[in-house]
């Protein structure tokens, strides 16, 4: 590649203890990471937002959600600091979050088969 012709920007990311003002851990938030995040505020309102989290609002749009570790993979960012900067958004009321299903409820044979026949119907 020549040397005169200009590089590609590369995004600027903002330091993890940027985002969370030099804190090291959630002060009410304790997430794990099979934890759902599901992104709480509008669309609209992300602009304001330090860019990585409006990533993390964005990846996490209602309905759905998705799993902490799923948001850290797809981030490129490590376990701990993910749950960390999940938990400054849960704190501040932009996410919303739900443990994950107890074992007995993943067991229920008759939920599952009525979850198999809903999904042949489609």
């Amino acid at each position: 590649m020549p040397q005169d012709e200009p590089q590609p920007a590369s995004r600027r990311r903002t330091r993890l203890y940027a985002l969370t003002d030099g804190r090291t851990a959630a002060a009410h938030t304790v997430l794990t990471m099979d934890t759902t995040i599901t992104a709480a505020a509008a669309d609209d309102a992300h602009g304001a937002l330090p860019t990585e989290w409006q990533e993390i609002l964005d990846l996490c749009a209602p309905p759905g959600g998705r799993a902490v570790a799923e948001i850290a993979a797809r981030m490129n960012i490590r376990l701990t600091p993910m749950t960390l900067l999940l938990g400054e958004l849960a704190d501040r009321g932009l996410i919303t979050h739900r443990p994950p299903l107890a074992a007995s409820d993943t067991t229920d044979v008759n939920l599952l088969m009525r979850i198999r026949d809903s999904l042949a119907r489609i």
